[in-house]
């Protein structure tokens, strides 16, 4: 039979008007009941697991010194897992004279030939079990290392400690690898700043002071420098996101090289002597110029005095043995460049500004602890370099027993040493070392 269009409309609204009742009388009783939701949870998604959640528990950090001179630091918060592994003797201040620029090639024999594998089969290891290589270099020590899974940390960590087999492919890929990245480097003011400003603190010939973007190494240069300085003894290795740290120490103990640990490698530093370095190159049309000082031993003090540096006029700089300002102008304007960062090292910080150092220093270590997990393995490495031990309370702490009087007296100390100077650009109207140098008696 056939429904006329008024049949339709009746049925129809028959229908709509029961499904009304229906949920009028459903919203009645769940707005009794609930007066938010028809089901519960588990009526809603059949098949959710309980859950029985529990008091957040604090990072345990562990360190541990092996017999062959390594040292392993792990912490069993993290919900990844980076695993590095320092050199802290293999940056480019470790060179002999003949071995300028090996440091910047070694980088690039991280994960190649070595310990009986190919270069193709310890990438394919760490690929398949989702891992990020990474590594890197410097004046002052080399990293190597990969965040993966925490389950698959202790599988591939094995991989970091390869004892290279130097294949000729390898190390022509690193040369080659090497020389690209120097050569982008001479482009960078920025770099070419820094540089300059080692050079004038240690002096352009002292094994500090020349540049790490150095290319040509020997293949005989790169062997012999390696050798010397990737080894175990005197090494970090930081583990985060590894719950058992005796069961990792195990691991490490049977697959990473068990031969005698030998001779630490020692690092090849000079002495602070302050002096002066320019690179002329009046086609870029900006000056930039750096002052620096001899900065004191402990790494949070020097943080601290990093930030009280920090006055708006100028952007203040610190590494291991050196502090500093820098800053940058037309032409014109160098001079009154330099007058600000003169400014800014010359006055003495007073309490206020030592508190507000304290905070922002203390804030900026903190931070770098939850800022990831290769953040926080960098963090525990320096820490273990620093004091041979990692905590976060005890890092906190450093920074809480800084006093004001501790700070005045080591930027008394400072402005005693020689000041260096750095100018990179059209520098010809930036003031020389010796005017500078009058400033700070």
């Amino acid at each position: 039979c056939y429904l006329t269009a008024i049949d339709v409309v009746c049925v129809l609204a028959t229908i709509i008007t029961m499904l009304s009742r229906q949920v009028a009388t459903a919203g009645a009783r769940v707005g009794a009941a609930r007066g938010f939701s028809v089901l519960t949870a588990a009526e809603e998604f059949p098949g959710l697991p309980t859950t029985s959640p529990g008091e957040k528990k604090g990072s345990v950090a562990s360190v541990t010194t092996l017999p062959s001179g390594l040292t392993v630091v792990t912490e069993n918060a993290s919900l990844t897992s980076t695993v590095s592994l320092t050199f802290p003797n293999a940056g480019s201040s470790s060179e002999g004279s003949s071995e300028a620029g090996a440091a910047i090639a070694s980088r690039y024999l991280s994960f190649k030939s070595g310990s009986g594998l190919s270069s193709a089969l310890i990438v394919r290891n760490i690929e398949d079990v989702g891992a990020t290589p990474f590594s890197s270099a410097g004046r002052r020590g080399a990293t190597v290392g990969f965040t993966a899974a925490r389950e698959n940390a202790a599988f591939i960590a094995p991989l970091l400690a390869t004892e290279c087999s130097f294949e000729k492919w390898d190390v022509k890929e690193a040369q080659q690898l090497a020389a690209a990245e120097a050569a982008d480097a001479t482009s960078n003011a920025q770099v070419s700043l820094s540089d300059q400003i080692y050079a004038a603190a240690f002096g352009a010939q002292s094994a500090m002071g020349r540049s790490y973007y150095t290319a040509g190494a020997s293949r005989a240069a790169i062997v012999a420098f390696y050798e010397r300085n990737y080894i175990l003894n005197g090494a970090v290795l930081a583990a985060t996101g590894i719950a058992d740290h005796e069961a990792f120490l195990r691991m490490v103990e049977e697959e990473f090289p068990s031969s005698a640990p030998g001779a630490a490698a020692s690092e090849g530093g000079a002495a602070y002597m302050g002096g002066e370095a320019r690179v002329a190159a009046p086609s870029t049309g900006y000056a930039h110029v750096a002052l620096a000082f001899e900065g004191p031993t402990s790494a949070p003090l020097m943080n601290v005095m990093k930030h009280c540096l920090n006055n708006g006029s100028a952007m203040p700089f610190a590494a291991p043995g050196i502090i500093g300002v820098y800053g940058g102008s037309e032409p014109s304007g160098a001079s009154s460049t330099v007058d600000a960062l003169s400014n800014a090292v010359g006055s003495a910080p007073s309490a206020d500004i030592v508190a507000q150092a304290k905070a922002a220093a203390k804030t900026e270590a903190l931070t770098a602890l939850d800022s990831g997990s290769q953040s926080l393995a960098d963090a525990m490495t320096a820490s273990v370099l620093d004091s041979s031990g990692f905590s976060a309370k005890a890092l906190a702490e450093s920074y809480d027993a800084i006093t004001a009087d501790e700070v005045a007296k080591a930027h008394a100390a400072m402005l005693k040493s020689k000041v260096s100077l750095a100018a990179v650009g059209d520098i010809t109207d930036v003031p020389y070392q010796a005017t500078i140098a009058s400033r700070f008696g």
